[in-house]
């Protein structure tokens, strides 16, 4: 018999602390799945949340290799699959749907970490026939997300490339880089590691809504300072740009990162390739119902009247008159705070496998 303290199941509860509203089946499962309540009561509220949910994968391959005119690197590592931070506009939600999930809730709840990620970026770099060029990690899914608290495959991977002298461009959102500086900031005084910080709004309530997960504004900022006061050079990245929603702060934003010791700045318009389209109109229904015709008329605009197009050369920043007005606005700021720089090149020519025990030592 049901008590007076035994509630339903409530969605909204549910998915608390949550970016996506919804957890639609991946595009290639020919089956469609959807929660419903069984009829049993739950007695605490707490019961009901969405939690997190880890499991480990063994891949064979840990460093993955692109060809896009529009990345300035050709290499990126991936410690983790799925994201716990939960920006909705996530242009990697859709990888999900690889693995058999969703690119809405199960992105953000059903992680995959990668415990032996350093073990085979290590057999990789001592591949004869390798090549080095800079490795980016944080373009896929963030090194540094709340998992990576336990776990710590991130800093057993920077191990790996600290020891082989190899270089390093990161990008994140997440406060635990400040615990790798012991790594970092040498790193960075030989030229092998820089960083990039995600900044998307300055207003705490709209950040919270669109990446429930990550730290605060306010934080990240910190962040900026913390490294560039250890030498490591980093940007503050404006990315993405949200028409009629964050566009007005793309000013204050570089002004802000000056100020916290940034020394150049990036940015890349709203993308909505694929599940994420459907994904960011559910929650502008559900958070911007008054705003969404608006910012969803402008993403088209940009766009031949699609939500989204791929072509290389333009999707990271759309086309037409409002495209070329935000890129202008970002060039003029840029240079107004001093922000138009290139960062520094990481320097390849220190690579140098470390000697195990057992190897021939060189002759010379």
């Amino acid at each position: 018999m049901a008590g007076e303290n035994d509630i339903s199941i409530d969605p909204i509860l549910r998915r608390r602390a949550r970016g996506a509203q919804s957890n639609a089946t991946g595009r290639y499962e020919p089956l469609t799945t959807r929660f419903e309540s069984d009829g049993w009561e739950v007695k605490k509220a707490e019961e009901q949340l969405l939690r997190t949910e880890v499991s480990e994968e063994t891949p064979r391959k840990i460093i993955t290799y692109n060809r896009s005119p529009d990345l300035p690197f050709d290499r990126s590592i991936n410690p983790y699959r799925g994201c716990e931070h939960g920006c909705i506009y996530c242009f990697a939600r859709p990888t999900h749907s690889w693995l058999g999930m969703s690119a809405g809730l199960d992105f953000e709840t059903r992680l995959i970490a990668r415990p032996n990620a350093p073990e085979i970026l290590e057999k990789e770099l001592r591949n004869p026939r390798y090549r080095v060029r800079p490795i980016a990690i944080g373009t896929n899914t963030d090194p540094y997300q709340p998992i990576e608290k336990e776990h710590k495959i991130m800093r057993a991977c920077l191990k790996v490339l600290r020891a082989f002298r190899h270089p390093v461009a990161i990008v994140t959102k997440g406060a635990l880089i400040e615990r790798d500086l012991d790594i970092l900031a040498p790193m960075a005084a030989d030229g092998l590691a820089r960083a990039g910080i995600s900044v998307t709004t300055l207003e705490p309530k709209l950040s919270r809504l669109l990446e429930p997960r990550a730290p605060t504004p306010t934080r990240r900022l910190t962040m900026i300072k913390t490294l560039a006061k250890s030498g490591v050079p980093v940007r503050i990245m404006t990315s993405p740009i949200i028409p009629a929603l964050n566009d007005h702060e793309i000013e204050a934003l570089l002004e802000a990162g000056k100020d916290a010791g940034a020394g150049a700045a990036s940015w890349i318009m709203l993308r909505l390739p694929l599940e994420v389209s459907p994904l960011f109109r559910e929650w502008l229904a559900a958070h911007y119902p008054d705003r969404a015709k608006r910012i969803m008329g402008l993403v088209r605009d940009m766009h031949d009247g699609r939500d989204y197009a791929a072509d290389w050369g333009r999707r990271m920043r759309g086309s037409g008159t409002y495209a070329d007005m935000i890129a202008r606005r970002f060039e003029l700021a840029a240079r107004r705070f001093d922000l138009d720089q290139k960062q520094p090149a990481l320097r390849c020519d220190l690579f140098r496998p470390p000697i195990r025990s057992g190897d021939q030592l060189p002759l010379l």
